[in-house]
Protein backbone atom coordinates (compact mmCIF):
# COMPACT_ATOMS: atom_id res chain seq x y z
CA UNK A 1 0.00 0.00 0.00
CA UNK A 2 1.08 3.67 -0.62
CA UNK A 3 1.98 6.23 1.83
CA UNK A 4 -0.81 8.37 -0.43
CA UNK A 5 -2.69 5.57 -0.13
CA UNK A 6 -2.78 5.28 3.30
CA UNK A 7 -3.14 9.18 4.14
CA UNK A 8 -6.45 9.24 2.18
CA UNK A 9 -7.82 6.42 4.44
CA UNK A 10 -7.03 8.52 7.41
CA UNK A 11 -8.41 11.07 5.98
CA UNK A 12 -11.70 9.23 4.46
CA UNK A 13 -12.05 7.65 8.05
CA UNK A 14 -11.54 10.90 9.91
CA UNK A 15 -14.32 12.70 7.72
CA UNK A 16 -16.39 9.88 8.86
CA UNK A 17 -16.19 10.09 12.38
CA UNK A 18 -16.44 13.36 11.99
CA UNK A 19 -19.97 13.33 10.49
CA UNK A 20 -20.89 10.91 12.56
CA UNK A 21 -20.52 13.00 15.21
CA UNK A 22 -22.58 15.99 13.84
CA UNK A 23 -25.46 13.00 13.19
CA UNK A 24 -25.11 12.16 16.92
CA UNK A 25 -24.91 15.79 18.12
CA UNK A 26 -27.97 16.42 16.15
CA UNK A 27 -29.85 13.25 17.85
CA UNK A 28 -28.94 14.76 21.55
CA UNK A 29 -30.03 18.18 20.60
CA UNK A 30 -33.67 16.46 19.42
CA UNK A 31 -33.85 14.57 22.62
CA UNK A 32 -33.05 16.85 24.67
CA UNK A 33 -36.17 19.12 22.97
CA UNK A 34 -37.98 16.32 23.15
CA UNK A 35 -37.30 15.75 27.12
CA UNK A 36 -38.30 19.66 27.68
CA UNK A 37 -41.08 19.62 25.39
CA UNK A 38 -42.36 16.77 27.34
CA UNK A 39 -41.33 18.39 31.05
CA UNK A 40 -43.42 21.88 30.19
CA UNK A 41 -46.43 19.81 29.19
CA UNK A 42 -45.83 17.48 31.92
CA UNK A 43 -46.05 20.59 34.29
CA UNK A 44 -48.63 22.53 32.16
CA UNK A 45 -51.08 18.94 32.83
CA UNK A 46 -50.12 19.24 36.95
CA UNK A 47 -50.77 22.84 37.36
CA UNK A 48 -54.38 22.09 35.06
CA UNK A 49 -55.13 19.57 37.19
CA UNK A 50 -54.77 21.96 40.55
CA UNK A 51 -56.18 24.40 38.94
CA UNK A 52 -59.66 22.49 38.70
CA UNK A 53 -59.31 20.89 41.91
CA UNK A 54 -58.87 24.49 43.31
CA UNK A 55 -61.86 25.59 41.32
CA UNK A 56 -63.81 22.19 42.19
CA UNK A 57 -63.46 23.19 45.25
CA UNK A 58 -64.47 26.46 45.18
CA UNK A 59 -67.37 25.61 43.71
CA UNK A 60 -70.62 25.73 46.19
CA UNK A 61 -71.90 22.29 47.42
CA UNK A 62 -75.63 21.16 46.43
CA UNK A 63 -76.57 22.41 48.98
CA UNK A 64 -75.09 26.32 49.39
CA UNK A 65 -76.89 26.14 46.02
CA UNK A 66 -80.32 25.54 47.41
CA UNK A 67 -79.90 27.72 50.35
CA UNK A 68 -79.91 31.04 47.88
CA UNK A 69 -82.32 29.73 45.35
CA UNK A 70 -85.70 30.34 45.18
CA UNK A 71 -88.20 28.24 47.92
CA UNK A 72 -90.99 26.51 46.17
CA UNK A 73 -92.80 25.87 49.16
CA UNK A 74 -94.87 22.71 49.92
CA UNK A 75 -98.65 22.38 49.97
CA UNK A 76 -100.28 23.24 53.73
CA UNK A 77 -97.28 25.25 54.83
CA UNK A 78 -97.38 29.03 56.03
CA UNK A 79 -95.49 31.86 56.79
CA UNK A 80 -92.07 33.55 55.34
CA UNK A 81 -90.94 30.79 52.54
CA UNK A 82 -93.49 28.17 53.97
CA UNK A 83 -91.60 27.22 56.98
CA UNK A 84 -94.49 26.93 59.35
CA UNK A 85 -95.88 23.62 59.79
CA UNK A 86 -99.17 23.51 61.51
CA UNK A 87 -101.02 19.81 61.17
CA UNK A 88 -104.93 19.91 63.03
CA UNK A 89 -108.16 21.40 62.36
CA UNK A 90 -109.09 21.50 65.69
CA UNK A 91 -110.68 25.28 66.91
CA UNK A 92 -108.27 24.92 70.21
CA UNK A 93 -105.80 27.45 70.63
CA UNK A 94 -103.25 24.36 71.88
CA UNK A 95 -100.39 23.78 69.89
CA UNK A 96 -97.66 21.34 70.90
CA UNK A 97 -94.24 21.80 69.09
CA UNK A 98 -91.98 19.50 67.98
CA UNK A 99 -88.35 20.32 67.34
CA UNK A 100 -86.12 17.74 65.77
CA UNK A 101 -83.75 16.78 63.24
CA UNK A 102 -84.18 13.74 61.28
CA UNK A 103 -80.74 11.76 62.36
CA UNK A 104 -81.47 12.26 66.06
CA UNK A 105 -81.67 9.10 67.56
CA UNK A 106 -83.52 10.52 70.60
CA UNK A 107 -85.81 11.98 68.29
CA UNK A 108 -86.39 8.41 67.22
CA UNK A 109 -86.95 6.89 70.15
CA UNK A 110 -89.31 10.05 70.95
CA UNK A 111 -91.51 8.97 67.83
CA UNK A 112 -91.35 5.07 68.22
CA UNK A 113 -92.60 5.37 71.78
CA UNK A 114 -94.86 8.39 72.14
CA UNK A 115 -95.37 9.77 68.61
CA UNK A 116 -98.58 7.54 67.68
CA UNK A 117 -99.98 9.09 71.04
CA UNK A 118 -99.08 12.64 69.91
CA UNK A 119 -100.80 12.25 66.72
CA UNK A 120 -103.81 10.50 67.93
CA UNK A 121 -104.02 14.08 70.32
CA UNK A 122 -104.48 15.77 66.80
CA UNK A 123 -106.94 13.57 65.54
CA UNK A 124 -109.11 14.15 68.50
CA UNK A 125 -108.79 17.87 68.35
CA UNK A 126 -106.83 17.94 72.03
CA UNK A 127 -104.10 20.21 70.07
CA UNK A 128 -102.50 21.34 67.24
CA UNK A 129 -99.53 20.05 66.29
CA UNK A 130 -96.39 22.38 64.98
CA UNK A 131 -93.31 21.05 63.49
CA UNK A 132 -89.82 22.43 63.34
CA UNK A 133 -86.95 20.47 61.73
CA UNK A 134 -83.10 20.99 61.51
CA UNK A 135 -80.20 19.15 60.31
CA UNK A 136 -77.82 20.44 62.57
CA UNK A 137 -76.48 16.80 62.77
CA UNK A 138 -74.79 17.06 59.03
CA UNK A 139 -72.61 19.52 60.26
CA UNK A 140 -71.79 17.97 63.36
CA UNK A 141 -71.48 14.48 62.08
CA UNK A 142 -70.68 15.00 58.23
CA UNK A 143 -73.35 14.19 55.59
CA UNK A 144 -76.28 15.57 53.78
CA UNK A 145 -78.68 12.99 55.53
CA UNK A 146 -80.64 15.36 57.42
CA UNK A 147 -81.32 17.93 54.65
CA UNK A 148 -82.23 15.37 52.35
CA UNK A 149 -84.69 13.64 54.50
CA UNK A 150 -86.24 17.23 55.31
CA UNK A 151 -86.22 17.79 52.04
CA UNK A 152 -88.59 14.40 51.13
CA UNK A 153 -90.43 15.47 54.40
CA UNK A 154 -91.40 18.31 52.52
CA UNK A 155 -92.64 16.34 49.34
CA UNK A 156 -94.82 14.07 51.50
CA UNK A 157 -96.32 17.26 52.96
CA UNK A 158 -97.11 18.84 49.63
CA UNK A 159 -99.08 15.36 49.62
CA UNK A 160 -101.17 15.86 52.73
CA UNK A 161 -100.77 16.44 56.12
CA UNK A 162 -101.34 12.84 57.47
CA UNK A 163 -98.98 11.67 54.51
CA UNK A 164 -96.26 14.10 56.49
CA UNK A 165 -97.08 13.18 59.54
CA UNK A 166 -96.76 8.73 58.45
CA UNK A 167 -93.77 9.90 56.57
CA UNK A 168 -92.07 11.14 59.87
CA UNK A 169 -92.90 8.50 61.68
CA UNK A 170 -91.67 5.80 58.77
CA UNK A 171 -88.28 7.83 59.18
CA UNK A 172 -87.86 7.30 62.84
CA UNK A 173 -89.18 3.78 62.96
CA UNK A 174 -86.94 1.01 64.57
CA UNK A 175 -86.98 -0.89 61.05
CA UNK A 176 -85.59 2.24 58.88
CA UNK A 177 -83.76 5.16 60.87
CA UNK A 178 -80.13 4.72 60.74
CA UNK A 179 -77.31 4.93 63.18
CA UNK A 180 -76.76 8.52 63.87
CA UNK A 181 -73.39 8.22 62.40
CA UNK A 182 -74.76 6.93 59.18
CA UNK A 183 -75.80 8.88 56.01
CA UNK A 184 -78.33 6.19 54.66
CA UNK A 185 -80.98 9.05 54.21
CA UNK A 186 -78.78 11.10 51.96
CA UNK A 187 -79.84 7.84 49.30
CA UNK A 188 -82.71 9.43 47.50
CA UNK A 189 -83.80 5.56 46.59
CA UNK A 190 -83.69 4.85 50.47
CA UNK A 191 -85.82 7.82 51.36
CA UNK A 192 -88.08 6.50 48.25
CA UNK A 193 -88.09 2.94 49.96
CA UNK A 194 -89.51 4.29 52.86
CA UNK A 195 -91.93 6.12 51.33
CA UNK A 196 -93.64 2.95 50.02
CA UNK A 197 -94.49 1.67 53.27
CA UNK A 198 -97.03 4.82 53.76
CA UNK A 199 -100.11 4.46 51.80
CA UNK A 200 -100.38 7.77 50.87
CA UNK A 201 -97.19 7.96 49.21
CA UNK A 202 -96.64 4.27 47.62
CA UNK A 203 -95.49 4.52 44.36
CA UNK A 204 -96.53 7.99 44.22
CA UNK A 205 -94.58 9.53 41.02
CA UNK A 206 -95.30 13.10 42.27
CA UNK A 207 -93.57 12.35 45.32
CA UNK A 208 -90.66 10.08 44.03
CA UNK A 209 -90.28 12.35 41.62
CA UNK A 210 -90.04 15.74 44.14
CA UNK A 211 -87.84 13.10 46.14
CA UNK A 212 -85.47 12.96 43.23
CA UNK A 213 -85.44 16.56 41.44
CA UNK A 214 -84.54 18.06 45.11
CA UNK A 215 -88.14 20.35 44.35
CA UNK A 216 -88.13 21.36 47.85
CA UNK A 217 -84.05 21.78 49.00
CA UNK A 218 -84.38 25.19 49.11
CA UNK A 219 -87.60 25.08 51.29
CA UNK A 220 -85.33 22.53 53.47
CA UNK A 221 -82.79 24.69 54.11
CA UNK A 222 -85.38 28.06 55.16
CA UNK A 223 -87.18 25.44 57.51
CA UNK A 224 -83.80 24.53 58.96
CA UNK A 225 -82.18 28.43 59.21
CA UNK A 226 -85.74 28.75 60.93
CA UNK A 227 -84.94 25.70 63.53
CA UNK A 228 -81.09 27.28 64.15
CA UNK A 229 -82.27 30.84 64.45
CA UNK A 230 -84.84 29.48 67.65
CA UNK A 231 -83.16 30.08 70.78
CA UNK A 232 -84.39 28.30 73.25
CA UNK A 233 -84.09 25.63 71.35
CA UNK A 234 -80.50 23.76 72.03
CA UNK A 235 -81.28 19.83 71.41
CA UNK A 236 -83.47 17.49 69.53
CA UNK A 237 -86.04 16.74 70.46
CA UNK A 238 -87.54 19.89 72.07
CA UNK A 239 -91.09 19.94 73.07
CA UNK A 240 -92.93 22.55 73.85
CA UNK A 241 -96.82 22.75 75.11
CA UNK A 242 -98.47 26.48 74.25
CA UNK A 243 -94.99 27.99 73.74
CA UNK A 244 -93.47 25.89 77.12
CA UNK A 245 -90.35 23.71 76.92
CA UNK A 246 -91.30 20.75 78.75
CA UNK A 247 -88.99 17.97 80.05
CA UNK A 248 -89.24 15.17 77.54
CA UNK A 249 -91.37 12.33 78.00
CA UNK A 250 -90.54 9.12 78.35
CA UNK A 251 -93.65 7.20 78.32
CA UNK A 252 -97.08 7.73 77.25
CA UNK A 253 -97.90 8.04 80.63
CA UNK A 254 -95.44 10.81 80.76
CA UNK A 255 -96.97 12.83 77.84
CA UNK A 256 -100.40 12.83 79.58
CA UNK A 257 -99.22 14.28 82.83
CA UNK A 258 -97.21 16.77 80.75
CA UNK A 259 -100.37 17.55 78.82
CA UNK A 260 -102.52 17.49 82.03
CA UNK A 261 -100.29 19.94 83.92
CA UNK A 262 -100.43 22.42 80.88
CA UNK A 263 -103.79 22.57 80.88
CA UNK A 264 -104.42 20.76 77.47
CA UNK A 265 -106.38 17.68 79.03
CA UNK A 266 -108.11 17.01 81.98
Amino acid sequence: MSKRNTQASKQAARERLREERERQAKRDKVRRQLIVAASIVGVLAIAGGIGYAVVQNNQPTKWEEAAKATVVAPANTSGKDGTTVLVGDSKTDNVVHLYEDPRCPACATFEQNIGETVNKGVQDGDYKLSVTIGTFLDGNLGGEGSKNALSALGAALNVSPEAFLDYKAALYSAEYHPEESSDDLADDAYLIKIGDTVDALKNNKKFQDAVEQGTYDAWAMKMSKTFDDTEDVSSTPTIKINDKVITNPGTVADWEKALKDAGVTE
